[in-house]
């Protein structure tokens, strides 16, 4: 990464397409994915890390994109839910949320998407326990939770 004192270099993998751009010190990779590759998916709501709408996978890792820096992405592979689809085919949890009606509003589903898909990436069959776990931090106001819950078991049942 190199820097002229106010901005840095960014590259970096978004949606499996080499980054190569320049970005300023204190710009969030939430901003950065919205503003500037106009992967809008990845919502903004609280801006504090509290409520899981910028949820993105950084490494394999959910993260709150609101609360990471552009240079923390130095280097690393992120996927936003632009990336999940092949083509018109969508992923797995996508049609779930779909057809269990866990997408009411929508705000919160791509995070709740991609929390989704890096709980059951690293264990497939989690308990009720570990599945709670997983999804904390990641916050719906329209849907009271049963068919997000539906919708995320319901993949699971299908994950490879």
């Amino acid at each position: 990464m190199t820097t002229n004192g106010t901005t840095w270099r960014l590259r970096c993998t978004v949606n499996n397409r080499a980054i190569d751009e320049e970005v300023r010190q204190d710009e969030t990779l939430l901003f950065f994915l919205r503003d500037r590759l106009g992967l809008t998916g990845t919502k903004g709501s609280c801006l504090e890390g509290e409520c899981g709408s910028c949820t993105v996978i950084v490494d394999g890792e959910a993260v709150n994109s609101c609360l990471m820096l552009c240079g923390q992405a130095q280097g690393r592979k992120v996927e936003t839910i632009e990336g999940l689809a092949h083509g018109d085919k969508l992923h797995v949890l996508q049609e779930k949320f779909l057809a269990s009606g866990a997408a009411q509003c929508g705000y919160c589903t791509p995070g709740l998407i991609m929390a989704a898909k890096v709980l059951l990436d690293a264990n497939p069959c989690p308990t009720e326990a570990e599945f709670f776990e997983g999804m904390e931090g990641n916050i719906c106001r329209c849907t009271g939770y049963a068919s997000i819950c539906e919708a995320i078991k319901s993949a699971a049942r299908e994950w490879k």
